[in-house]
């Protein structure tokens, strides 16, 4: 009898490393029609976590999808982590979730069905601290295996929180640590052991709905969750769209040292473990980022280091830093203050210092 393969040893990416380049993306959506309805609230134009959709005065629907191919071999594990990086978008725009939809892409005649039920009780399993249920969903034959959400959420119109709303003098706190995407492609690649991961995996099934409870009572109006496209992909899309908005060019100073890691990622980076996911997210950051000369080609990588199920990335006015802080520790939320917001000569420049 044929011995049933690895999830991961089936999917070319693990996780949210799978996701297309920034650049190859936004070309791709140029094709996209300009929305033209004005309850269309947020749309793919600037690069948000959800669509937001105003149902009337006081309700908006907020609506998001996320699947990815196995970042993990236990299928428990892989169904937790999907669900959560899945809500994050939810929570990210200061949202309250509702329901969700799966989405499976499986190789039944290799994979069977038994590890297909542990991914779908493990995305129950965090639906239901979210409160809501998984109602239904859609199935289809693969080669390689995928899961993931359909998340529908609410929120008022007038307490939408996008990524427009950053602010000159701002400071930027992250309530995760970086580098899910090198320690989980070393384990993929043999080279770490399951419980290495451990932490990492914690972190990848930890709900953001502390951190955004705490995010909305401090009245917070802009942040992002931090996945796919690193820190700096994700924080460059938050700048852009802020200049748009507040037409005045905006970017930022990121302080390397502040910045929350996990351990042992420097040793496993020089062994050429990092997600191809990475790379390209590091190419796309590249024109609008300069990098202090004592910060490695591989410290670069890290910032842009493809993130799933990553923290919550705020920009938060120095009025409210201390409390939010505070906010935050008390309810045993990790957080960082890992920069501030500058004015650049040109929009979404990221200087990054040690």
């Amino acid at each position: 009898m044929s011995k049933i393969p690895s999830l991961t040893s089936m999917a070319k990416s693990a996780g949210c490393a799978a996701k297309i380049a920034q650049t190859d993306l936004a070309h791709a959506l140029a094709y996209l029609p300009k929305a033209d309805d004005p309850n269309l609230l947020v749309d793919h134009a600037g690069s948000d976590d959800a669509a937001v959709y105003r149902l009337s005065a006081e309700l908006a629907l907020v609506e998001t999808v996320d699947i990815f191919p196995p970042i993990v071999d236990d299928p428990f594990d892989y169904g937790r982590i999907a669900a959560t990086n899945a809500l994050s978008d939810i929570y990210a725009m200061g949202a309250k979730p509702i329901s969700a939809l799966s989405f499976v892409s499986w190789p039944v005649e290799v994979l069977g069905t038994d590890r297909l039920g542990a991914v779908l009780k493990g995305a129950a399993s965090i639906c239901s601290k979210a409160g809501i249920s998984i109602a239904g969903g859609h199935s289809i034959v693969d080669n390689e295996p995928k899961f993931g959400l359909f998340v529908t959420g609410l929120v008022h119109p007038d307490k939408i929180i996008d990524n427009t709303g950053v602010k000159e003098g701002d400071y930027l706190v992250l309530t995760k640590k970086i580098g899910t995407g090198v320690l989980t492609t070393a384990a993929k690649r043999g080279y770490l052991s399951p419980d290495r991961l451990d932490e990492a995996v914690l972190s990848m099934t930890t709900l953001n709905d502390t951190a955004a409870s705490v995010m909305m009572e401090n009245n917070i109006t802009s942040a992002t969750d931090i996945t796919g496209f690193g820190l700096l992909g994700h924080l460059g899309n938050m700048l852009k769209a802020s200049s748009i908005t507040n037409q005045k060019k905006l970017g930022a100073k990121l302080f390397y040292s502040e910045i929350p890691l996990f351990e042992g990622l420097e040793d496993l980076l020089s062994k050429g473990l990092c997600p191809s996911g990475s790379k390209r997210n590091l190419e796309s950051a590249a024109p609008l980022t300069t990098f202090s000369g004592d910060i490695s080609h591989d410290y670069q990588l890290l910032l842009a280091d493809a993130q799933t199920s990553g923290g919550l990335l705020m920009s938060v006015p120095k009025a409210q830093l201390k409390t939010l802080l505070t906010g935050l520790r008390n309810r045993v939320v990790p957080c960082a203050v890992i920069g501030q917001v500058i004015q650049t000569e040109e929009a979404a420049q990221i200087q990054v210092e040690s």
